[in-house]
């Protein structure tokens, strides 16, 4: 091949070995906003190659232009036709330093923003430059790319299927690039062992990997949030009561909303309530919505903006959000905010709901030093029941009937225990704050996981617009429920009565499940399934790591058991192939050295600068005697070439391409297992330096 000619297939090669690796980001962002900035960025860098193979005047400039240029073209694409400007120099400088971390602080997949996707095009574009310079070392080129592979594995590691797909394209293009660059034959004895490695690591890394983040993988950072100086939502709730007409927001959507949350506090040192959410940036979704809802929020009022549990999509505003309560947080807010709100519910069935188990691996807060009596109280409450959705429905019905709302101009405030204590044994009247944070409190001290939500009810209407008021304040309880989620109660009893105006699917579900619970007397614990733990609820199956393991290692194996056997005898035809096109005098010798190759295959000694005729001699007895004929034969032949004043014409080289087949022949005699190891003696592929080719 033309040596320029090469050096374009290099360059491409080791191009697509480094834009493959940035491909694999496409979890994190989609592989719609990485492919043009990745594609731009490697064209711009093979345009430099060629034109540096044209002009060579621009040689030494290589990298620079590869470089400039790049980042040029992704200042373009990313920031807008013209003249670079400093907005221009100031994006690519943050895509260096800063937009590595905002995608941490980010929900994947994240929004297609430059400010977030950067640093992969612009990873990619350093990579190809190094390369492309160390391209005179194939090997060592592939490092770079390497590199960003290394990278995007940190942020989402590939697994199943995937993984192998990927790290089998990258493998054949790596070796197609050290294939093209070989000079001897030694480089295939290197290659061969790299694709069985590779092979070997990508099928037991993907055993390994199975859905579990690396040790090394990085973690999502929370987004910094500036201190906030408002008060605990939860303490507002009685202040709103007494402010019935003040409206808070509106809203127009589809139904399936029974209340709005703006808060979710997990955390209590038996004085005060508050939230441990980490907000993130929210990315392009959380999931696919399937209820949607317009919200205007007036100005004035918190940082939090009204929103449901199972958030999927927010679009017209740009708050933080807390994926595990589904919480939006809008800081230095200013003015009205306008936006519409995507979500989702989860399917379940009411007679598999009221016999659910509690999911013990929920995250839930503590209760602080319990006054006395509030256990025994929780344990009456629960009607002794073990931890259960169905104990979780008694304690909320125990609560709606032994207590009472507070009414009146002076409504009764806190949640920690001083005040609960009051509520719990004495007054028997609170709002809904005193509702939700006993019924968490008393359902912790029975083992059941459970959380505080503040906002507001759904008051009737719809699909029209809907304002919500002030009077419309709400706080209630959620619990965990094995593969379910966390289940809105109401212990004040306005579910049971059918306040809830526009129930979603969940509410509906868990309302037939209230209906459906057998009075005090006859209360007992649900049915136990045999694969079921009696506490945490279904029991996780046994994870079948070691067989795993094994299978997949076992894929490994014979992935590369095949590898070998299609290598090797391949490998052996092209060499011969590309032998027999030799002529005159080259022939011959080619012909020679394929004999010699036939004959240490078989475990024929074949000594530094033994000839033919002295090989025909030194040949095992066990061997047939027609080998010994051929290599007389071809010895005759190579004499020829070498002494006659003729030299060897295309008839001579034929003759010796006759005896190397009279050689073959001659070994089929050998027993099966001596020609099964010469098929795939690896070591036959080795040029001993003999004779030069």
């Amino acid at each position: 091949m033309n040596p320029q000619w090469t050096q374009r297939l290099v360059a491409a090669l080791l191009l697509l070995a480094t834009g493959l690796p940035g491909l694999l980001f496409a979890p994190v962002f989609g592989m719609g906003s990485l492919l043009l900035p990745l594609v731009t960025v490697l064209l711009v860098c093979f345009a430099v190659v060629e034109v540096c193979l044209r002009v060579a005047a621009l040689r030494p400039w290589r990298p620079v232009l590869m470089l400039v240029l790049g980042l040029l073209a992704l200042g373009e694409l990313e920031f807008g036709p013209g003249l670079p400007d400093s907005a221009m120099l100031r994006g690519l400088l943050d895509g260096v330093t800063r937009s590595w971390q905002l995608t941490l602080q980010s929900t994947w997949p994240a929004r297609a923003d430059a400010e977030l996707f950067l640093f992969v095009p612009l990873a990619v574009l350093f990579a190809a430059v190094l390369a492309v310079e160390l391209s005179r070392l194939p090997a060592v080129a592939l490092l770079p790319g390497l590199a960003v592979a290394g990278l995007s594995q940190a942020y989402v590691a590939l697994s199943g299927p995937v993984a192998t797909a990927a790290g089998l394209a990258y493998v054949v293009v790596a070796g197609t690039l050290l294939a093209v660059t070989r000079r001897r034959e030694s480089r295939l004895v290197l290659l061969l062992p790299a694709v069985v490695l590779a092979v070997a690591v990508s099928a037991g890394v993907t055993a390994l990997d199975q859905g579990v983040r690396p040790s090394l993988a990085l973690e999502h950072a929370a987004a910094p949030v500036p201190p906030l100086r408002v008060d605990n939502p939860l303490d507002e709730v009685a202040d709103r009561l007494t402010r019935p007409g003040e409206a808070v927001f509106r809203y127009t959507g589809t139904a399936g909303a029974d209340r709005w949350r703006i808060a979710v506090l997990t955390e209590f040192d038996g004085v005060s309530w508050r939230a441990n959410g980490d907000y993130l940036r929210l990315g392009a979704t959380l999931g696919t919505a399937t209820r949607h809802a317009r919200i205007t929020v007036p100005d004035g009022g918190g940082p939090w903006l009204p929103s449901q549990p199972l958030l999927a999509t927010v679009a017209g505003a740009d708050p933080l959000v807390d994926p595990a309560t589904g919480t939006l947080l809008l800081p230095g807010r200013r003015g009205p905010v306008e936006y519409e709100l995507g979500w989702r519910e989860p399917a379940v069935a009411p007679e598999a709901l009221l016999d659910a188990g509690i999911d013990a691996s929920a995250v839930s807060g503590g209760v602080g030093q319990v006054p006395p009596g509030v256990a025994e109280l929780a344990r009456t409450a629960t009607g002794g029941l073990r931890p259960s959705f169905r104990a979780a429905l008694v304690l909320e019905r125990y609560l709606a009937e032994h207590y009472r709302q507070a009414t009146g101009p002076v409504l009764p405030t806190g949640s920690g225990w001083a005040q609960l204590s009051g509520f719990l044994f004495t007054t028997r009247a609170g709002t809904s704050e005193q509702f939700a944070t006993a019924y968490v409190a008393l359902a912790r001290l029975t083992g059941i996981p459970a959380r505080v939500a503040v906002g507001f009810r759904a008051p009737p209407g719809g699909p029209g617009p809907v304002t919500v008021h002030n009077g419309d304040s709400f706080a209630w309880p959620e619990v965990a429920v094995a593969g379910v989620g966390w289940v809105p109660l109401d212990p004040t009893g306005g579910a049971s009565r059918g306040t809830a105006a526009a129930a979603g699917a969940l509410a509906r579900v868990t309302a037939q499940a209230r209906d459906a619970l057998p009075p005090s007397q006859h209360l007992r614990d649900p049915e136990v399934p045999a694969d079921r733990d009696p506490v945490t609820g279904p029991s996780e199956p046994d994870t079948p790591w070691a067989g795993t393991l094994l299978g997949w290692l076992g894929i490994g194996v014979v992935s590369a058991f095949v590898l070998v056997v299609v290598a090797i005898p391949g490998r052996r035809a092209v060499r011969t192939a590309r032998r027999r096109r030799r002529t005159g005098p080259a022939a011959v010798v080619a012909a020679w050295l394929e004999a010699r190759d036939v004959l240490r295959a078989h475990d024929i000694v074949v000594s530094r600068g033994a000839t033919a005729r002295e090989l025909a001699g030194r040949l095992p007895s066990t061997v047939d005697s027609s080998v010994a004929e051929g290599l007389e034969w071809l010895a005759r032949l190579v004499d020829l070439t070498l002494w006659s004043p003729y030299g060897a014409d295309d008839r001579t080289a034929a003759q010796a391409w006759s005896a190397v087949r009279a050689i073959r022949k001659g070994f089929t005699e050998a027993s099966f297992r001596t020609r099964l190891r010469a098929a795939f003696d690896l070591g036959s592929l080795r040029e001993p330096g003999l004779v030069t080719e």
